[in-house]
């Protein structure tokens, strides 16, 4: 008797969980694109996904999660807003509109997503950070994200501190 069933695909044939984390990240990249414009040229979100349903990284994204996360967010920016105040050494409106859309983005998933684990959330934000921010922004992203994840998972947070 053979250990293989011929049943279950072989393992080179199964998705792999990286292709899962790389379309969630261009969702992310996508959501970060969504935001800005949403924030620079005050775009409804109908408008906003119908303009990155065109864009060439549309099919590699999670599109579910595209349209979650971007109506998330979109629909909680005065909320997010007041979580980020808290946390900020500046005032939002002194944000780069880049900054200020990853900011959001990551503290949606903190306070707003709790199957996505708060390290991952942080990580993501601080990877947008370091491909779409200023210099050094990714260090200052990752110390207002921190602060979040403790106040947003303080049992999460403090589990995975000690």
């Amino acid at each position: 008797m053979s250990d293989i069933d011929n049943n279950q695909p072989d393992a080179a044939a199964r998705p792999k969980p990286v292709k899962a984390a790389r379309s969630r990240r261009k969702s992310r990249e996508l959501v970060l694109k969504g935001i800005y414009l949403g924030l620079m040229n005050q775009k409804a979100v109908r408008d906003i996904m119908r303009e990155l349903a065109d864009d060439p990284d549309f099919d590699k994204a999670d599109d579910e999660y595209f349209r979650q996360l971007l109506e998330g967010v979109a629909s909680n920016m005065s909320v997010l807003d007041a979580r980020l105040v808290g946390s900020l050494d500046r005032q939002v409106s002194e944000l780069s509109p880049i900054e200020h859309a990853i900011l959001c983005i990551a503290a949606y998933e903190l306070i707003y997503d709790v199957t996505i684990p708060y390290r991952v959330a942080i990580n993501e934000g601080v990877e947008l950070a370091k491909l779409y921010g200023g210099t050094d922004g990714h260090k200052y992203v990752n110390g207002v994200l921190d602060k979040i994840a403790a106040e947003a998972r303080p049992d999460e947070f403090q589990r995975n501190r000690r």
